[in-house]
């Protein structure tokens, strides 16, 4: 009998196949498709010859700790102990899949805001707990009445995304101390925070919980190399905990993977010396940008996009179907593979809405916008 029966291929998986079967341009999943900054390769070419290839320590190469605590310092002026406050993981996934199985138990429940990425579900059910989903609003701000009427004693765990997957919305000020006060009225509740395109938001700065003092105690944040260095390949990020709450998390993550690949650890450390993180928002925001001047020329409506590097777009003034139908038939007809939205929703809301991915060369997104111009 299986664990997981509502649950098959993803649909990620399906649409970057369909791309390829149908040699559509694939905007669907998110990886970008330009090449790695020369300096990180030549320093894995470098380290490939070296003696740096067996087990690292289970949390993780002691100089990366070391650079993350100075970067969460100089990007959020927290202080963490790199020891005992931050895991390195295969991947933010298995960062949020560890932390889920170590603090969530059998009949808990966990809240996940609607739309949400897929990977939060599993884990949840695995531990025989219960994923409460509640939609956010229709401007993908959270619904803080409902959220607080849905929270109980039972609730082990409220999962935030910011900035957020699928839609490009950054949480306000104002959310926080919205989540501050639900913190207060239930005292066993906790934070997971993910927090993977951190360093990718335009106008308006992103709020951290590593802004929030109040919250440090008892929340988990994610973050993910991959995404900043446009290395999604390499499955490598890192979760930074309270110690009383990273004890335990490390408790799964060294059955799980134990130790995360040596070559990566080490060459990021050393790129930690060099890169400039903080350039990403430009240079997203010029991606962004781009895009969205390209589509201007199409029938699609382009709703706000304040971080991230996904574009949703309403097509509901081109056609009445599904969403799911709709962007097959995207692929089929016009060569353009995306997600639909509905697939975020526990419901399978159908907003009329697709998602983007804009982290492709200019060349690839003129050539998708051209195509799109046909609909």
């Amino acid at each position: 009998m299986s664990k997981l029966p509502h649950i098959g291929t993803s649909i990620f998986s399906v649409m970057t196949q369909m791309a390829t079967e149908h040699n559509a341009i694939n905007l669907s999943q998110g990886f970008p498709n330009f090449p790695v900054d020369k300096q990180l390769t030549d320093i894995v070419a470098k380290l490939a010859t070296q003696n740096v290839h067996q087990y690292t320590p289970m949390s993780g190469f002691p100089s990366l700790l070391e650079k993350v605590a100075k970067l969460t310092q100089q990007s959020y002026h927290r202080t963490v102990n790199p020891k005992d406050e931050i895991l390195i993981t295969a991947g933010a996934t298995e960062g949020i899949f560890a932390t889920i199985q170590a603090l969530v138990n059998a009949k808990d429940e966990v809240i996940i805001l609607d739309p949400s990425y897929d990977c939060y579900e599993a884990p949840i059910l695995l531990s025989n707990a219960k994923p409460i989903r509640i939609s956010l609003n229709e401007d993908f701000t959270p619904n803080w009445e409902t959220i607080s009427a849905s929270t109980s004693e039972k609730t082990k765990l409220i999962i935030i995304n910011n900035p957020h997957n699928p839609t490009g919305k950054t949480w306000m000020e104002s959310d926080f101390f919205q989540l501050e006060k639900l913190l207060d009225s239930f005292p066993n509740l906790i934070v997971l925070s993910d927090e993977v395109y951190e360093y990718i938001t335009f106008e308006q700065p992103h709020i951290s919980i590593h802004h929030r003092p109040k919250l440090w105690n008892r929340s988990i944040t994610v973050s993910s190399f991959g995404k900043s260095f446009h290395i999604t390949g390499w499955k490598i990020g890192y979760v930074i905990a309270p110690e009383h709450l990273m004890r335990e998390i490390k408790k799964v993550h060294q059955f799980l993977v134990f130790s995360v690949n040596s070559i990566s650890q080490i060459a990021i450390s050393e790129y930690l010396e060099i890169v400039d993180v903080y350039s990403l928002g430009n240079f997203y925001q010029q991606k962004r940008d781009f895009f969205r001047n390209l589509l201007k020329e199409t029938k699609l409506q382009l709703l706000p996009c304040e971080g991230t590097y996904f574009q949703v777009a309403s097509y509901a003034n081109i056609s009445n179907e599904d969403d799911l139908t709709f962007t097959k038939r995207l692929v089929t007809e016009f060569g353009v593979a995306t997600i639909p939205i509905s697939i975020f929703y526990a419901n399978e809301k159908d907003t009329k809405c697709i998602r983007f991915c804009f982290a492709k060369d200019d060349a690839t997104l003129i050539q998708a916008a051209e195509r799109l111009m046909k609909l």
